[in-house]
């Protein structure tokens, strides 16, 4: 019941709750990707602050969110096992950087990931311009 409570009492999270439910697959794709972004990000400002503790639960969200990425890829599609290789290797230059607080591993990271938010943004701008001539 708490939990019920606090989360109906935070507007905020309400919100970004409705949004999550709402947002089409192209929109879902690049929340994530943007949450990639700031986890990344967050972690390596942490690294340089000297806060190993705050840097480890940032980058591990980072990871979380590349495993959502692998899973939800459509293996049907050929440019899935691209993504999956790509994907796969971010992880594990993310689990090195998380284990050696290497800020240089980080920033490549955050590179591939701002490349991939970008294509797809986009991607899905090209899609609906043409949703919109139909």
């Amino acid at each position: 019941m708490r939990k019920l409570y606090s989360a109906v009492s935070n507007p905020y999270k309400q919100y970004r709750t409705t949004s999550i439910q709402t947002a089409s697959p192209a929109k879902l794709l690049l929340m994530l990707y943007e949450g990639l972004i700031v986890f990344i990000k967050r972690g390596k400002q942490e690294v340089e602050s000297g806060n190993p503790v705050q840097a480890h639960i940032s980058i591990v969200k980072a990871q979380d969110i590349l495993t959502e990425l692998m899973g939800n890829l459509n293996m049907e599609y050929p440019i899935s096992q691209n993504l999956l290789q790509l994907y796969d290797y971010m992880k594990q230059r993310l689990v090195a950087a998380n284990i050696k607080k290497d800020t240089d591993m980080l920033d490549e990271v955050l590179t591939f990931a701002e490349e991939l938010r970008d294509t797809w943004a986009q991607a899905a701008k090209i899609t609906r311009g043409r949703e919109a001539e139909i």
